[in-house]
């Protein structure tokens, strides 16, 4: 092989190889775009520009929550009262994890507790709060709101909520609010075990509407049942939750043409 050929052959090895390390394999820029697609979030928060009146203008995907119809939270009043379906709650204890991701405290959890409603089981996720509470009973905000977060096969929401209100000290809070992170924090594990059953009301009757996500991107579609009984926690405990977080709830918003039936029979 003369000399120019061979310079020309090692050019061409050179440049194949420049650009094989240089371009990833098609898969793999198909799961990096994927990543990038579900990891995207736009920077919201709960007042000024950013702020709840501005959350459907600061990205596309936030839409919904300025020109959406069927948004949460509302105000729970002048409810239809029905004798509607039990909620059955099979909540299993779950050792969790929790993590402050800037705008609430969240408590994931294990899989196999889960809701059934009118036919359709809805797994649990995970809850979180909201201090004040997001909805209000004609007119009037709590101290604090539980958002037990729930999804089915088909990936439908539906949102058990809990009003929190000043009384006497409930335990079955403790392992959650002593174990609040104080900063934004990665997930983990808190070696400490919940019982989700034990956070609700002993009367479980409900307000129930089709509503939204209250935080963008107030994704539509999501039913929500609100217990009708507040549950109480002591002056202490909710002050353990404001001091994490306090003003981080959406105001609440028209119900326009939707019905909000209330359950009447326990």
């Amino acid at each position: 092989m003369n000399r120019k050929l061979l310079a020309v052959v090692l050019f061409i090895g050179i440049f194949l190889s420049a650009c094989s390390s240089a371009t990833p394999p098609a898969t793999e820029v198909a799961e990096h775009s994927t990543e990038a697609a579900s990891t995207h979030t736009v920077h919201w928060t709960y007042d000024g520009e950013e702020g709840p009146d501005h959350w459907g203008e600061i990205d596309p995907t936030y839409a919904a929550c300025g020109t959406g119809q069927s948004q949460s939270p509302i105000d729970l009043v002048d409810a239809t009262a029905e004798d509607l379906t039990n909620i059955a709650f099979h909540y299993q204890p779950s050792q969790v994890n929790i993590l402050n991701n800037g705008h609430t405290v969240q408590v994931n959890y294990d899989a196999g507790s889960y809701i059934e409603v009118d036919g359709q089981r809805y797994d649990v996720a995970q809850f979180h709060y909201h201090a004040p509470s997001e909805h209000a009973v004609d007119g009037q905000l709590f101290d604090a709101e539980l958002h037990i977060v729930h999804k089915n096969a088909d990936g439908q929401l539906a949102v058990v909520g809990i009003l929190l209100e000043k009384g006497t000290a409930n335990p079955a809070y403790d392992p959650f609010i002593n174990n609040l992170p104080a900063h934004e924090s990665e997930e983990e594990a808190k070696g400490v075990e919940i019982d989700a059953a034990s956070l609700l009301p002993e009367v479980q009757t409900t307000f129930r509407y089709s509503g939204s996500l209250t935080t963008p991107p107030c994704t539509e579609g999501v039913s929500w049942f609100v217990m009708t009984t507040p549950v109480q926690l002591s002056e202490q405990q909710l002050a353990a939750l404001e001091t994490v977080f306090k003003g981080n709830n959406r105001p609440v918003q028209m119900l326009n043409t939707r019905v909000l039936s209330e359950d009447n029979t326990p």
